[in-house]
This record gives C-alpha cells, sequence and structure tokens, in this order.
C-alpha cells in the first residue's frame, strides 16, 4: 500500500473544502449573506448534496469556515502592511494598520459582514474559527500599548475602555461607508477617506498630557 495515497487524498480534500468556500463567497456576494443554500453551493460545483455534506453538514458549518478564513486573511493583511511600512513612528505605523483593515474590510465585503456585523441569526463562530479574531484584537491592543510605551500615547488608550473607543469609531467609518457608498474605493469613498482624521481625533484625545490640560 502507497504511503502517499493518504497525503493525496488529504490534498484533495482541503482544495475541494476551498472550492466550496469559494463558491459560497460568490453566490454570498450575488445573493447576500444570509441567502447562502447548501444545494445552490452544490449545484455550482457540480455534486449532489449529500456530497456536499461530507465537508459540510450545514450552512453555519461553511459561515464558520469562512469566518476562520476571513480573521486570518484580515490579519495577515494588517501585518504584512505593517512589515513592509518604511516607518519606524510607532503612530504612523498605527496608523498604516488600520489603514490596511479598512481596506481589506472594504474589498472583502462578504467576510466583513460576516465577522464584524455579525448578519447571520443564530451564528457564532467556534473557538477555532474565532481563535485569528482574537489574535487580531490583541495586535491592535498590542500597538496601542506600543504607542502607550513610546510615550505618544495616554495609557488609557490600551485600556478596554480605550480599545472600545478605538474598534467603535474604526468600525463606525466602515459601516456608514458601506452602507452609503459600498462601490467606492477606500480613496475615494466619503467616509472611508476620513479613516485618518478619526484616528488624530483619538490619538489626541488620549495624548500623553491626558487628564493634565
Amino acid at each position: 500500500m502507497s504511503t502517499t495515497a493518504p497525503d493525496r487524498r488529504t490534498r484533495r480534500r482541503q482544495q475541494t473544502i476551498g472550492e466550496i468556500l469559494d463558491v459560497a463567497i460568490e453566490l454570498m456576494e450575488a445573493e447576500g449573506v444570509a441567502a447562502l443554500s447548501l444545494s445552490a453551493v452544490a449545484r455550482r460545483l457540480g455534486m449532489q448534496p449529500p456530497s456536499l455534506y461530507q465537508y459540510f453538514p450545514s450552512k453555519m458549518a461553511i459561515y464558520d469556515a469562512l469566518f476562520q478564513r476571513g480573521a486570518e486573511l484580515f490579519l495577515a493583511a494588517q501585518r504584512e502592511a505593517v512589515e513592509a511600512a518604511a516607518t519606524d513612528d510607532v503612530l504612523e505605523l498605527h496608523l498604516i494598520g488600520t489603514t490596511a483593515y479598512a481596506r481589506w474590510s472594504m474589498q472583502n465585503p462578504v467576510y466583513s459582514q460576516l465577522m464584524f456585523w455579525r448578519t447571520i441569526p443564530g451564528f457564532e463562530p467556534s473557538p477555532e474559527a474565532y481563535a485569528p479574531a482574537q489574535e487580531a484584537l490583541a495586535a491592535v491592543r498590542e500597538g496601542l500599548q506600543t504607542a502607550v510605551d513610546a510615550g505618544r500615547l495616554h495609557p488609557d488608550a490600551a485600556s478596554e475602555e480605550g480599545l472600545a473607543v478605538f474598534t467603535s469609531i474604526t468600525a463606525g467609518v466602515l459601516s456608514q461607508q458601506m452602507a452609503n457608498e459600498p462601490d467606492a474605493s477606500f480613496e475615494e469613498g466619503r467616509f472611508s477617506r476620513l479613516l485618518p482624521v478619526v484616528l488624530e481625533m483619538f490619538y489626541t484625545h488620549y495624548a500623553p498630557d491626558r487628564g493634565k490640560r
């Protein structure tokens, strides 16, 4: 018995899972996130629904896999932008990372709806699927703490309050943009192009001399 057969089967299974998720994204883009149908996915792939169930037993399982995939892609986009940045300024790096998050969210509206706006009634990501999202949030907190340690922000910026303020204002900018001008680019969007202004307000509010003014 060949020892390579299980590896080939594993690769083929992973390839099929990827194809299923790609088709699910395409259908959700065309028909809406909540309108996903397993039978429609199966038809698009040329397989019978029972065959699809071997990979995903329910719509919630597909949503869960897409949530994890989206969180991993989002985290990678943010990290790549920061690592490629030609600056050591902590606030500039923070702006670059936040801009990468916003740009990725606008370019991937289906993932964004699933991950950030929770548009699926009854859907809760599994701990495994949610782990990359927690890692991304930890990276946000770490970025704020780095700015605090460098003396560029007040310690409150990296507190639970500061994190809540930061996520609220950035999500607010994106929700306004995607609700009102879903097809606009990040640079041209009426709301998205204001992200640096909004972040400057955050930096000013949590300036190092906060409480002394």
